[in-house]
């Protein structure tokens, strides 16, 4: 398969295509919105594109895009560790200390705010649109003193130096990444084991804005001991106080359960879309 992922080369989201997808062919692009084009329009048949940060929370323009623009159903979820460093240039290698810029995306950015506060305050951040971007400027401007906040397969990549390891503010920082695509997907002869399964639905409440309509929603779940592990609110971009509920259940669908669910709330006013049901991964830490 040809698999769209966040590029250049060596990104996070290209980690995760590397260790669900090791026999496919991955091609990078410049954005998000490029990567869901490109299936949209046959250019390859899967992407990879990351949805939610365990400091940062939610990639607003994947959900705003698989919401509003290009409604792609999702057929897998990856989760990978993130272990950020300080990558320089080898010409600087030694006097890392005297970086004049930093680079990288604006995540990566806020996920090393200690230690960016700490060691490298008033030096100018620059978000750039990947983690990999920014090593790949370094690497092509060593006449900068400049540093990027990337990861190790980026170091590799681009012949840059780490000069400190590890600095995300938490220890606990992992991704999630979206499989998306136009047909079903073959996951079995995967090298990872499915960590078990989702069904993520899209829920608009009744246009009435009566009092007690989320606590419905989120009763037609509970009587049924559907274990939800995620509920997200997003602007429905109709008008100020207008949103909709991005819903994840612990469960693939199911003919009962989750059926019945969504007959009742469509009985109570709401609008449901099944976004996906699908297996989820998880990368271990090494």
């Amino acid at each position: 398969m040809k698999i769209a992922f966040l590029g250049p080369r060596a990104t996070f989201t290209d980690i995760a295509v590397r260790e669900l997808f090791p026999n496919d062919e991955g091609i990078p692009y410049i954005t998000i919105p490029d990567c869901l084009e490109a299936v949209m329009k046959d250019e390859v048949d899967v992407c990879v594109v990351p949805l939610e940060n365990a400091l940062e929370g939610s990639v607003n323009i994947t959900l705003d895009y698989l919401i509003h623009e290009m409604k792609l159903p999702i057929m897998a979820e990856i989760t990978a560790p993130i272990k950020q460093h300080l990558l320089v240039h080898p010409n600087h290698q030694d006097d890392w200390e005297n970086i004049e810029a930093i680079y990288s995306h604006s995540h990566a950015i806020a996920q090393c705010h200690k230690f960016l506060h700490h060691k490298c305050k008033g030096i100018p951040r620059v978000s750039v649109t990947s983690t990999a971007a920014a090593a790949k400027y370094v690497r092509e401007n060593p006449q900068e003193r400049a540093a990027a906040i990337a990861n190790e397969l980026a170091a590799k990549e681009y012949g840059l130096a780490i000069a400190k390891e590890n600095i995300h503010d938490f220890d606990f920082n992992h991704t999630r990444f979206v499989v998306l695509a136009n047909k079903p997907l073959k996951l079995d002869d995967q090298p990872l084991e499915v960590a078990g399964n989702k069904t993520t639905l899209m829920v608009t409440l009744p246009a009435d804005d009566r009092s007690g309509a989320l606590h419905q929603v989120l009763s037609a779940f509970a009587w049924r001991k559907l274990n939800l592990s995620k509920i997200e609110s997003r602007p429905t971009k109709t008008g100020l106080g207008n949103y909709f509920f991005i819903i994840d259940i612990e469960m693939s669908m199911d003919e009962v359960l989750i059926p019945g669910a969504i007959a009742e709330l469509e009985a109570l006013g709401c609008s449901v879309d099944v976004l996906g049901s699908y297996p989820y991964f998880q990368i271990k830490k090494k």
